[in-house]
């Protein structure tokens, strides 16, 4: 899927959770599709990220290697 897909697939999660009109199985099962979408969204954006990175300090003339954990937060 693309990024744009699984936040679209993560917002009807929300809104279906919101609603209150499920079961708790149905909520448990759906939260856990969520953190896993959620994962993957993350992952998504922090490679491009990475390419912007990659861009900017090629442009720039600028020679280094980039590792995305460099942008994580401890």
């Amino acid at each position: 899927m693309s990024f744009e897909q699984t936040l679209a697939r993560l917002e009807d999660i929300v809104k279906k959770m919101e609603s209150g009109n499920i079961t708790l199985d149905e909520s448990i099962e759906i939260y856990q599709e969520g953190l896993a979408l959620s994962k993957q969204c993350s992952t998504m954006l922090e490679e491009a990220e990475g390419k912007v990175m990659a861009i900017v300090n090629k442009e720039q003339g600028i020679i280094e290697e980039f590792m995305i954990s460099q942008t994580k937060e401890a």
